[in-house]
């Protein structure tokens, strides 16, 4: 996404261009708990009210959302009302589900479980709508501007609930919102791959929106990096981990979607470390035209010809690929030292990139090189990038085993 100015809360990410935002994605809540750090390019911060409490909220120019998509993925049926039943007790609502004693305040859980209000599903995609009276509530974990983000049990299993508050006045937010929750819906709804955040069901109420997906123990691959103090993590493990990144978009692409804000703050890490990709918010089907919104994505991963606004495809993923890996490889943060504006002008006015380590395999070295080209077009498809993925993971294997022969070999020989 262009980098303008982002809704209050960052997970992660990174001066004041405004131009529209994407009130949508995950990877624009700042971890609760968490220092300012977190919101590297943060411009300027802010306090505002909810409800007798406050929410953080930092404003910088890490991303934006598409508005105008021209593609059909959009063109959902209509939402459909699901009844609940709505039990009364001395003009009290009871409840479905259970909800943390800790948040008899959040204004989102209440609006979520007040059973006054019949949750309402896609058409077409009734199967997916969630029964309340299964979902336990735990504490947020992350919130931005209109959602939080929290951790609960859906049926005994450990999920990541998002919650999304309507704006009341402010009915063209809140139809692109609501566009980009069914976007979202849709698109989980659609993928099924091992290296893929699984959806567990959505539903929407009059003024809250709520996805619930697989929970991720390991949180994103930025926030890992950063508790590593961006020490890069062992070679085999990065190279594991970037397959999975791979395969995963090698799918997505191979059905004709295009992520659009691949980074490391999408990538999530699981019990096993192996990755899935996450926020489908801002997906969309391929369309390789001038009415397709290049805003979208952020900055020091995002492709030039998104940077600069001309007509762009799937090999937009590929370049962010490209920075992702270089992250795993090295464990930092791409152009650290420059702000998210200063990092864009460079990628495109000097063809800057992530210095490679002289040390990297020649052959990682050259997939990033590949990858993270300025011409789309000599960028490889990921069904490539696969292949010479597994071709470097041969050859580390390989090496570690040489080296651990020679090891042996150079210790000296007892006898009995």
């Amino acid at each position: 996404m262009l980098e303008g100015p982002k809704f209050p809360g960052i997970l992660g990410s990174g001066g004041g261009i405004d131009i529209g935002s994407s009130f949508y994605d995950t990877a624009y809540y700042r971890k609760l708990g968490e220092g300012s750090n977190m919101s590297i390019d943060s411009i300027n911060s802010m306090q505002t009210s909810v409800n007798g409490g406050s929410m953080a909220m930092s404003r910088d120019a890490s991303s934006v959302g598409s508005s105008d998509s021209r593609t059909g993925i959009l063109n959902h049926p209509g939402l459909r009302q699901v009844p609940t039943p709505n039990y009364s007790v001395n003009h009290s609502v009871i409840r479905p589900g259970r909800v943390n004693p800790g948040l008899t305040d959040d204004a989102l859980v209440q609006a979520l479980m007040d059973t006054q209000h019949p949750t309402e599903t896609l058409q077409g995609y009734e199967e997916w709508t969630i029964d309340l009276y299964k979902l336990n509530m735990g504490m947020p974990f992350a919130q931005g501007a209109f959602g939080k983000l929290y951790k609960g049990t859906y049926n005994g299993e450990d999920v990541a609930i998002k919650l999304l508050e309507r704006p009341e006045n402010d009915p063209e937010r809140a139809q692109l919102m609501e566009q980009q929750f069914v976007q979202e819906v849709m698109m989980l709804a659609t993928l099924k791959h091992p290296n893929i955040v699984r959806l567990v069901g959505a539903c929407r109420k009059p003024v809250v929106w709520c996805i619930v997906t697989e929970y991720a123990k390991g949180g994103s691959v930025r926030q890992f990096l950063m508790k590593r103090q961006n020490r890069s993590v062992p070679l085999r493990l990065a190279v594991r981990q970037a397959l999975d990144v791979a395969r995963g978009m090698a799918y997505v692409h191979g059905l004709g979607f295009i992520h659009r804000d691949l980074k490391s703050d999408n990538l999530l890490i699981f019990t096993d470390k192996s990755i899935k990709i996450a926020d489908f918010g801002v997906a969309r089907i391929e369309v390789k035209t001038e009415g397709m919104t290049p805003e979208t994505g952020t900055y020091r991963w995002m492709a030039p010809e998104m940077i600069q606004h001309r007509p762009y495809d799937q090999k937009v993923d590929v370049y962010s690929f490209g920075i992702v890996l270089w992250e795993l490889i090295t464990g930092m943060l791409p152009f650290q030292n420059m702000t998210a504006v200063q990092a864009a002008f460079a990628v495109v006015n000097k063809s800057v990139r992530p210095v490679i380590p002289h040390d990297c395999l020649p052959a990682l070295g050259e997939i990033m090189t590949r990858c993270w080209d300025a011409n789309p077009d000599a960028r490889p498809p990921f069904t490539e990038v696969v292949r010479m993925l597994q071709t470097a993971e041969i050859e580390i294997v390989g090496a570690v085993r040489k080296a651990r022969f020679r090891c042996c070999m150079s210790e000296p020989m007892t006898t009995d």
